[in-house]
């Protein structure tokens, strides 16, 4: 069963985390609160239960990190996470935290977990890395993706019930006013909306020539239809109703905005990927409501590109 672990916030991770590694270490395992967290998000002291095995436990005081990113299909080998000379990536910036609780005595053994994917060739670089930076054996070193929490929840399927994690497959459940509030969510810092206009309807291509002009992964792709294909068509009748006009006018405002920076910003050799992951950073930091809605807005944004609203839609307009 896989989780859309991209939609939960980063205290969400963390928690889920920390239940996780009171299975895997023992009830002890210390959460700290948001804030600095000095190169830590949990510890443990002590003997584990049954990490990395029971007979082979791990002894002394543990070291835990939730890394959260809101992208969909973000791997561990990306340059923004790890690069070898990088000081700016993720694990760059962690490096000096590290290496400090080491040799002040606070570290004996280092778990990293982040809802990226792991791949073994980088799962060994990472942790040499890590291990020569830092001076901590490379079997003190824990490195948790996306694949291995699967493989963690099928043992301990209760964890992630307690942190109110619902499998991706999970109905949208949403009232019109939710999504109302969405889609003017979309719009503000706005000074003037502009009155809409009945265009004429972009016309639909098929999918998968759609992905092709535009760079979409076929994974990627597979990924946003099976998640919120079903919600189109109840997005495509709230805007369609007369009584919201000036909704589907700030929709079309909030499209035109996105259209026009996706053509000033995309690299040419970037991913569609890419552009979906940069719009949803960009929404969840700039609003809280988009913020406590993240599903909701995924949605959204997979209309907008389902549509036609965003996005190139045929070979002319690569020319």
């Amino acid at each position: 069963m896989k989780y859309a672990y991209e939609d939960l916030s980063p205290e969400q991770f963390e928690n889920l985390i920390v239940l996780l590694c009171k299975r895997l270490l023992g009830i002890s395992v210390q959460g700290f609160s948001k804030g600095p967290d000095g190169g830590r998000d949990a510890k443990f002291v002590g003997t584990a239960e049954i990490f990395p095995s029971k007979s082979a436990p791990w002894n002394g005081t543990v070291i835990i990190q939730a890394k959260h990113t809101n992208g969909y299909n973000k791997k561990f080998s990306e340059s923004d996470f790890f690069c070898n000379s990088g000081v700016n990536t993720v694990i760059g910036k962690e490096i000096p935290k590290i290496k400090k609780l080491k040799n002040n005595k606070q570290l004996d053994h280092y778990m990293l977990f982040a809802n990226r994917g792991l791949a073994s060739n980088a799962e060994s670089e990472i942790r040499a890395h890590i291990s020569t930076q830092c001076n901590i054996p490379e079997e003190s070193i824990h490195l948790c993706g996306t694949g291995q929490l699967e493989l963690y929840f099928k043992d301990f399927p209760e964890v992630p019930k307690l942190a109110q994690l619902d499998p991706i497959d999970s109905p949208l459940i949403v009232s019109p006013d939710d999504l109302a509030e969405v889609v003017l969510a979309f719009a503000l810092n706005k000074d003037t909306v502009q009155e809409f206009l009945d265009d004429p309807p972009t016309p639909r291509v098929p999918f998968e020539q759609k992905n092709t002009l535009n760079n979409m992964s076929a994974e990627y792709a597979k990924a946003q239809r099976t998640r919120y294909l079903k919600d189109t068509a109840q997005i495509k009748t709230f805007l369609a109703a007369p009584e919201n006009m000036v909704l589907l006018g700030l929709y079309e405002t909030v499209v035109d905005e996105f259209n026009f920076n996706i053509i000033a910003k995309r690299k040419n050799y970037q991913s569609f990927d890419e552009v979906m992951n940069y719009l949803t950073d960009l929404l969840f930091n700039r609003d809280p409501v988009l913020r406590q809605h993240k599903k909701l807005t995924r949605t959204m944004l997979f209309y907008m590109y389902w549509n036609c609203d965003i996005g190139e839609t045929s070979d002319a307009e690569t020319d």
